[in-house]
């Protein structure tokens, strides 16, 4: 069996780790389905309570092995990556009503790069940098690049990245709103531990639900908006995790949250 995605759980955290690190965690078929099988395990799991991925070895994720597209006997044709590799990690990704950090350790590059900026929360190591790649050898962004770029950092930055296919350190994607955290090396996997931690023993029903509404922010009115969080927040009311909050709140004691 492949070990081309590794998957640890540990504290009600799944950490997901990319490990082709001899092509800088490159993706090919088998990976990317070993990630969406990971990705399904993860959302399944009541166990889970949030997910890190992250990448063994110098890199996070150079994007596509264009070994796999160069060869004539592995080749699946751009459709079928598209359609069948990335399209539906970045989907997972979105829908999985759990926190997601993308913890990113060295070079993203490509699809590398777009599958962090999908997560909920990206933070990288002080040495990490992000890289549109696509336009270096004749390619359009994919992964949702063209989605989520925009959005975190505005259009016309964007189109200059995209464009110009310009290596960004971490610091200046923190400059540019487009990660949230940067941390220093030594420190670096014990403040994603302590994240991911903070994140699990939060009231994650709840989570997962703010979630959906980010989700949907990007294409409902203001008035489809505020129907939705009204009938959201309905639901987290009614949940445990609310009557645990507000019972500890009134107690003067640390709630003990569940995610239901």
């Amino acid at each position: 069996m492949s070990n081309s995605i590794e998957l640890k759980i540990e504290n009600k955290i799944a950490f997901i780790t990319l490990n082709r690190p001899e092509v800088f965690n490159s993706f090919n078929r088998e990976m990317a389905l070993s990630m969406q099988g990971k990705l399904d395990n993860c959302a399944s799991d009541s166990n889970v309570r949030a997910i890190v991925i992250s990448g063994n070895g110098k890199a996070f994720c150079a994007g596509q092995d264009l070994k796999e597209v160069t060869d004539p006997d592995l080749n699946p044709g751009f459709r079928k990556i598209l359609e069948e590799h990335y399209n539906p990690i970045i989907l997972k990704i979105r829908n999985i009503e759990k926190p997601v950090i993308a913890a990113v350790n060295g070079v993203a590059a490509g699809a590398g790069a777009n599958i962090a900026l999908a997560c909920d929360i990206v933070v990288a190591i002080e040495s990490a940098n992000f890289i549109q790649a696509f336009s270096k050898i004749g390619l359009v962004p994919d992964s949702a690049g063209t989605f989520f770029l925009p959005r975190l950092i505005g259009f016309q930055k964007a189109t200059a990245l995209m464009m110009l296919g310009d290596k960004v350190s971490a610091q200046e994607a923190l400059d540019l709103g487009m990660i949230y955290k940067v941390f220093p090396q030594e420190t670096f996997e014990e403040e994603v531990n302590k994240m991911a931690l903070t994140l699990a023993n939060m009231p994650t029903k709840a989570l997962g639900l703010t979630k959906r509404l980010l989700n949907q922010s990007s294409t409902n009115n203001l008035e489809q908006q505020l129907a939705l969080e009204s009938d959201l927040q309905i639901e987290a009311s009614s949940s445990n995790d609310y009557n645990e909050g507000v019972t500890a709140f009134v107690e003067k004691r640390k709630p003990e949250f569940k995610g239901n």
